[in-house]
């Protein structure tokens, strides 16, 4: 089962608060375009909007103290983000940039969001559910970026990935997971280089753990 935290219930978010869908709201609604590299938003920045992916794909993070940055999450067509906004927050803490250069951004404003909100109760309440969950999923990843070695955190990433992408091959009893992520994606997601990462995956499949292709990663059945 597919629960890719952007569809719940068979509800698709993104077709029910992207403005474009009415009337009121469509004739003064433009989509924004983004180049690779381009900032969206960044840490300080007044959080008064959130974000729909129409196209391409948009890294979350931070910098700290000694000026590294640290990838929280990299979101692709559908997604949202920018939602502290809704919890009141006027600040970003974060920043977003385009890393695809040909990104189609749907911005909206709190309070445009607030009133779609307000017309569909089960609705408001999916996205604080997709907001708790965020937050979740988030704060799971600094903790494993904290504690946890680039092998560990790899493995972590890959049940994270089977949960959202994953299916079970009923031939040969693998684990399916065909994602939207490049290496260097998940190289920075789990804070390591590509050199490292390359390393750990060639282990893992000299280990007969799984295979590893461009968009699909296959998590070996363990033979008894």
């Amino acid at each position: 089962m597919n629960t890719n935290m952007w569809f719940f219930d068979d509800v698709n978010l993104f077709k029910i608060l992207c403005p474009h869908k009415y009337s009121e709201y469509s004739s003064n609604h433009k989509f924004s375009s983004y180049k690779k590299s381009d900032y969206i938003y960044f840490e300080q920045d007044s959080a008064n909007k959130i974000y729909l992916i129409n196209k391409g794909k948009v890294k979350i993070g931070q910098y700290n103290d000694d000026g590294k940055e640290i990838v929280r999450a990299i979101l692709t067509k559908g997604e949202m983000f920018g939602e502290k906004a809704i919890l009141g927050i006027d600040k970003r803490n974060e920043f977003a940039q385009s890393i695809d250069n040909t990104t189609s951004i749907c911005p909206i404003s709190k309070e445009t969001l607030y009133e779609l909100m307000r017309d569909n109760v089960s609705v408001s309440f999916k996205i604080y559910k997709f907001i708790g969950l965020r937050i979740k999923r988030l704060e799971r990843r600094i903790q494993l970026l904290l504690f946890k070695d680039a092998k560990t955190r790899l493995l972590e990433f890959l049940d994270e990935l089977c949960e959202d992408y994953g299916y079970d091959c009923e031939k040969t009893g693998d684990k399916i997971i065909k994602h939207p992520y490049t290496q260097k994606d998940i190289a920075s997601l789990i804070g390591t280089s590509r050199p490292t990462l390359n390393i750990i995956i060639n282990e893992l499949k000299q280990a007969k753990i799984l295979d590893f292709y461009k968009k699909e990663i296959r998590i070996l059945k363990k033979v008894a």
